[in-house]
């Protein structure tokens, strides 16, 4: 007889009913980061200003004139956008995301806006959810302002009682498959002729992480805030 996946307890189907489709709004707040549902009116010029090119400094970091594209819109399914108008564009699809929560990264004392992540692939059904359409600002990279969103989301993830987080990104996005992997996502995998986005093929590479391992990550994810 064929065989059949483990009986889940009562208590992990139980769960399913408790989230809804869309996920609720939240603010999580860390050290580094403050991630607050995303508000056009306040957020849009400043995103803007912060991913199209133009210099920019946040606290004691420095960014300079960068090429928007290669810094930050090359693998993301829309931009590098013309003004902030194309830009609400873009964001409001994944404001209005039946299956998602599109949350501006921001500095906890000043508020100044770093970038963008989403909840988004929300399957309640099956206690899983993806970590996606994550962007930040050059002046934001590599200061572990990433991690700790990370973190953040990861932990609030688990703890409504999910049991697999997802992390998609383009197959031939080397930046965002060491983060996945830096972070302790496992890698699961390539996709071939997943989508078409801006006219080319996009193979996806998936990375996962199950509840079971989230407390040994959460461990390593705090040792490496620790030392920033």
């Amino acid at each position: 007889m064929p065989k059949l996946g483990e009986k889940l307890a009562s208590e992990v189907l139980d769960r399913r009913a408790t989230l809804p489709r869309k996920p609720a709004g939240v603010t999580l707040e860390g050290a580094l980061v403050k991630l607050v549902p995303l508000d056009l009116e306040r957020d849009l010029d400043a995103l803007y200003a912060a991913s199209d090119g133009r210099p920019a400094t946040w606290g004691e970091h420095c960014a300079g004139t960068y090429e928007p594209d290669a810094s930050v819109w090359r693998y993301m399914p829309a931009g590098p956008f013309r003004d902030p108008a194309a830009l609400a564009g873009y964001l409001r699809t994944l404001l209005a995301a039946p299956d998602g929560l599109c949350l501006c990264v921001t500095d906890p004392r000043t508020g100044q806006q770093l970038g963008v992540v989403n909840f988004q692939a929300n399957f309640p059904e099956h206690l899983k959810i993806e970590l996606g359409g994550i962007w930040y600002s050059p002046v934001a990279q590599g200061t572990g302002a990433n991690t700790e969103a990370t973190h953040l989301m990861l932990e609030h993830a688990f703890g409504l009682g999910y049991r697999r987080v997802e992390w998609k990104c383009d197959a031939l996005n080397e930046r965002s498959r060491r983060a996945a992997e830096r972070l302790g996502f496992t890698f699961e995998g390539i996709q071939d002729a997943h989508y078409i986005v801006k006219g080319r093929n996009r193979d996806t590479a998936w990375f996962r992480m199950l509840d079971t391992e989230w407390p040994r990550a959460r461990e390593r994810l705090q040792a490496r805030l620790a030392a920033q």
